[in-house]
């Protein structure tokens, strides 16, 4: 008899480099225990899903506004300490690549090609004036009644 695949949640909140970057090395972990995982990005977590070039998209003034404040891309994100007005992530990436670990953007490819579901929040996507074809390709959009089915049959939730 087959045991069920177990299953790991995680909402992403953060627009942090480290803690989007923690989230996604849990993800690939899981995945590569074989869990079904889910990473449901909501607020500022959904900077890791914005493309890196500006998309040509109709907005208003206050839509026009978040996008301008909010980084574009994962590899644009903050640290959430020693950010150092910008210097702090470009020193955090030169200690990844000198240990030869991933950098965010590359945790996230790996993310998708193990198959973790990447979920924009469709109620801040609405509330940020995020359109669609400004996130990348292989994401889905859901609602909070969709991540509470997935967590009601994790066996690991985390928000981050």
């Amino acid at each position: 008899m087959t045991q069920p695949k177990k299953k790991t949640t995680i909402i992403l909140f953060s627009g942090d480099y480290d803690k989007a970057m923690a989230a996604y090395i849990i993800a690939n972990g899981a995945a590569a225990y074989d869990h079904d995982v889910t990473i449901f990005h909501t607020f500022w977590g959904l900077n890791a899903l914005r493309k890196e070039a500006p998309v040509p998209v109709q907005k208003g003034f206050l839509e026009k506004m978040f996008a301008k404040m909010m980084p574009r891309g994962a590899d644009r994100m903050g640290l959430s300490r020693m950010n150092f007005a910008g210097i702090g992530p470009k020193l955090i990436k030169k200690v990844i690549k000198k240990h030869n670990a991933m950098p965010l953007p590359q945790l996230i490819e790996m993310a998708k090609e193990q198959g973790v579901k990447l979920v924009a929040c469709q109620m801040t996507v609405d509330l940020l004036g995020l359109k669609p074809e400004e996130l990348i390709d292989g994401i889905e959009f859901a609602g909070v009644a969709a991540y509470l089915a997935d967590a009601s049959e994790g066996n690991v939730n985390l928000f981050i």
